[in-house]
């Protein structure tokens, strides 16, 4: 289809992750509760709302988080929704759950985020199979987490969403239009919330910036004029994992303690974006 050095330019991409033909958004939520499971034995505990991320559900009626949530066996006293939202999914959910707890409403909930895209790219259209990627993660949120969350900045541009949508059930995306969108808004955003964290950019030790290609990522950082390590493109290996972006990328990071501030940026389908930025809670 493409030149390989033109792929790793412009996109970054080398290889996308593809799901199982028999799995699905509830069996992928799954696999990853497993992990969590693993590292976190009480992340069962005293759990309060469940928070699915996802704009390929199983199925609307009902909604796939109630099913999630019957197979985790989770308390009847449990808010469950699902967030139809892409790229700015997961920071959108934290800032839904943020409040919430913020409200003393709840204490704990998970956000689930999974897009497997690969039920509506066209495979011959280069310019979204080579890019989008299958992946879900988990997120334990609470009042007694490593990081505390900060301020939030938000936005949508309506008016041009449909440059990124669905026709007859398969994904077209002009490219351009959102790479010109993501550089325009995002540093303007991120430069946002440090304002009103009364933050610097040199405080910052990561920004997790959704991993829509190596070209925005790299784009946006010169902008802020970042050095490359602080804001990587990490997505090489499994490529655009919409509202997964972000989890894969701190997911590392959360046992360095050398990693104290971090912003993340979700920006995309819509055309919306939501900043945060995340501060490592002392011990």
């Amino acid at each position: 289809w493409v030149d390989e050095g033109f792929m790793v330019k412009k996109t970054g991409v080398v290889y996308v992750l593809r799901k199982l033909t028999d799995e699905t958004v509830i069996s992928m939520c799954l696999n990853v509760w497993e992990r969590l499971l693993g590292k976190e034995p009480g992340a069962a505990d005293s759990l309060d709302a469940l928070v699915l991320v996802t704009q390929n559900p199983d199925n609307n009626i009902p909604h796939t988080s109630a099913i999630l949530h019957g197979e985790l066996g989770l308390s009847r006293n449990c808010l469950t929704f699902d967030i139809s939202l892409g790229c700015s999914g997961f920071v959108a959910a934290l800032a839904t759950l943020d409040g919430l707890i913020q409200a003393g409403t709840i204490k704990r909930g998970l956000i689930f985020t999974c897009d497997p895209y690969s039920v509506v790219v066209d495979e011959h259209d280069k310019g979204t199979a080579l890019l989008f990627g299958d992946g879900a993660a988990v997120a334990l949120v609470g009042d007694q987490g490593a990081f505390k969350i900060g301020s939030f900045d938000f936005g949508t541009n309506g008016k041009n969403g449909h440059y990124l949508k669905t026709v007859d059930g398969r994904l077209k995306m002009r490219g351009n239009a959102i790479f010109n969108f993501a550089a325009t808004s995002v540093p303007n955003s991120i430069q946002a919330v440090l304002d009103a964290s009364g933050i610097t950019l040199e405080d910052v030790d990561l920004f997790a910036l959704h991993q829509g290609s190596r070209y925005i990522v790299e784009t946006i950082a010169k902008r802020l004029n970042l050095p490359p390590e602080k804001a990587p493109f990490v997505a090489a290996a499994y490529g655009n994992v919409v509202s997964s972006s972000i989890p894969f990328i701190i997911e590392p990071y959360l046992d360095k303690s050398d990693v104290n501030n971090v912003v993340i940026c979700g920006f995309g389908v819509g055309l919306s974006w939501t900043t945060s930025i995340l501060t490592r809670v002392s011990k």
